[in-house]
């Protein structure tokens, strides 16, 4: 038997429970997985809400979709994968049909990376979602260039720290909001070009005058809602603004009218764009594993709790006051 996390009704952390049940056995394409840490993601908080983008089918249900650990067996027709490996599994399935949050996990092979060599369990449960989201929005789709200005908001999430690294690693310049001014000095030293404090600073009015009035080719949106009229503001003529979070759980309205139609770009995007799609994700691993064997990727781990505070933890990430990434660690004993 392996503890198990599941939510029996959709709410906050508090219905999380630890459950003992058989992992079972991998199936066709799937992988049983000893998860020695877990990555916790926004959308897994928006899952156990019942708000996330796809709703949940049915409870019990299970949670998560990043982890590292080691392989423990290969279903039929498994490859490139063998009992005894160490390996990261990226947010590539729906959590309605899989989940990580246990001790042992099946799951399809084809979510599965191989954890490079000096990548620990905390670091590969912390490492892929964020660079492959940033990764795939901004090199694969946006194909960000050199020179050019990055608007980012949510900066101090994991993914926001990813990006800021993957702009700098291609020669742009990252340009990061953040409410409030505890964060700004912590953002420069992670390597924002400038920083922009919401709560006391015209953000438009700042870009703008960062770009000598410009705007930015891109402007990436964690938290959409009524703000993205602003953020529409500071792109540049054929720029464009990616939506790849909704952390205001407000009503994000169309800003192209309110603006005057000017010539604007606006698009979703989800990671699994990439990791979906074996060619894009073959691409994106190979620039992830090179900037970590190059030392300039890394993650950023703000705290790891025991399996047994899965509920602190998800608290943790509602209370907003994280720098990078939360993780959960699990004790086998």
């Amino acid at each position: 038997m392996a503890r198990t996390v599941r939510f029996h009704q959709a709410g906050g952390p508090e219905v999380l429970r630890l459950d003992d049940l058989d992992p079972g056995e991998p199936g066709q394409g799937e992988v049983r997985v000893r998860v020695d840490a877990i990555g916790i993601n926004r959308a897994e908080v928006l899952f156990r809400r019942d708000q996330y983008i796809e709703p949940v089918k049915q409870f019990p249900s299970r949670l998560g979709a990043e982890a590292a650990g080691v392989v423990e067996a290969i279903g039929p027709d498994v490859t490139g994968f063998a009992p005894g490996q160490a390996v990261s599994v990226i947010p590539a399935f729906s959590q309605n049909d899989y989940g990580v949050y246990a001790e042992q996990a099946v799951v399809p092979a084809s979510a599965l990376v191989n954890r490079p060599d000096g990548i620990d369990a905390i670091a590969g449960a912390a490492v892929w979602m964020p660079y492959l989201t940033a990764y795939g929005a901004m090199v694969e789709i946006a194909g960000l260039r050199a020179g050019e200005n990055v608007v980012l908001n949510a900066a101090s999430s994991s993914v926001g720290l990813a990006a800021i690294q993957t702009a700098n690693r291609v020669g742009a310049r990252p340009l990061v909001v953040t409410r409030t001014r505890a964060k700004r000095q912590r953002l420069l030293d992670e390597g924002a070009a400038e920083v922009i404090v919401s709560d006391e600073e015209d953000v438009a009015g700042r870009v703008l005058d960062l770009t000598a009035g410009r705007g930015a080719e891109y402007v990436f949106d964690a938290v959409a809602g009524p703000e993205v009229v602003n953020l529409a503001r500071v792109v540049a003529s054929g720029g464009t603004l990616f939506l790849w979070g909704a952390q205001s759980g407000q009503p994000t309205p169309y800003p192209g009218f309110e603006l005057g139609m000017p010539a604007l770009n606006l698009r979703s995007y989800t990671v699994h764009e990439i990791t979906r799609d074996p060619q894009r994700l073959l691409r994106a691993t190979a620039f992830v594993s090179s900037g970590l064997l190059a030392g300039t990727f890394r993650p950023v781990v703000d705290r790891v709790f025991p399996l047994e505070q899965i509920v602190q933890a998800h608290e943790h990430m509602e209370s907003n006051s994280q720098v990078g990434k939360i993780v959960v660690s699990v004790d086998h004993g």
